[in-house]
């Protein structure tokens, strides 16, 4: 019986992948862009949720495989985006302006994130304390309680390529490079700016974060229309969380209070 549930639930997560690539493939246009992204992310969502239940069912062991279920959904997400430029036939350096003034782009990025780290940790600590006062208990991040959990090294490498190359790159693509500016020339700049922002914040589905997420999303949408060049925010998260990675492991774990 468990076997054929385990079937059941294997055959719909491929279908779903398979249908992602298949909407890929085909050509978007700024009408139906929307439209098509979420039926995309409907896939992808079906397809991880249902591998992570097979996964289960077949006993994997606990320790490490959140990391790896965060390391095969920011694959998916970069895929999905390698696929949609390549479906548009856009070259890289063109769609997101990496060739403009890579130097002063990359040293914007790097002062942003050394600016907003305090500035994320003041808001982040004024979140938690609002939410005590609610009698809310702050959940840490899935990426950091793997981080805490993780013990080998292996492991910790693994999440730091996630949390420092791959996250950054799949999530600035996303959603600084192809939803803000398809938002914002379709009409509605604002809703592009706030909107693309507050989603930013909200897939990272953690409360106590939420705040900071949304000030740094603000901050890597107006940096990267500084510079017009997505290297930019892509230096400024991919430094911002290796900060954080680094703080986690010298402060929290190798010198324990």
């Amino acid at each position: 019986m468990q076997q054929a549930v385990f079937f059941a639930m294997l055959a719909p997560a491929a279908v779903a992948r398979a249908a992602g690539l298949v909407f890929i493939s085909q050509v978007w246009s700024l009408e139906d862009l929307m439209r098509r992204f979420l039926l995309i992310l409907g896939c992808l969502t079906v397809g991880m949720s249902l591998a992570v239940w097979t996964q289960r069912m077949a006993g994997r062991p606990p320790e490490g495989s959140s990391g790896e279920q965060m390391v095969v959904a920011e694959s998916a997400v970069l895929l999905f985006l390698i696929g949609f430029l390549r479906a548009q036939r856009v070259r890289w350096r063109d769609a997101f302006g990496l060739a403009n003034r890579r130097q002063r782009a990359l040293l914007a990025g790097v002062i942003v994130a050394l600016v907003f780290l305090p500035v994320g940790d003041g808001l982040q600590w004024a979140s938690a304390q609002v939410m005590a006062r609610l009698h809310w208990e702050p959940q840490e991040q899935q990426a950091v309680h793997a981080l805490r959990v993780t013990s080998a090294w292996s492991s910790r490498l693994l999440l730091a390529g996630l949390a420092i190359v791959l996250a950054p790159m799949a999530e600035e693509i996303l959603f600084r490079g192809i939803l803000y500016p398809a938002i914002k020339q379709a009409g509605f700049p604002r809703l592009a700016l706030w909107g693309v922002s507050l989603l930013f914040a909200c897939v990272h589905f953690n409360v106590v974060t939420f705040v900071p997420l949304l000030v740094l999303a603000l901050m890597l949408t107006a940096l990267y229309e500084r510079t017009d060049n997505l290297l930019a925010p892509m230096a400024a998260h991919a430094l911002f969380n290796a900060l954080n990675f680094v703080k986690l492991y010298l402060v929290e774990l190798l010198l324990p209070t």
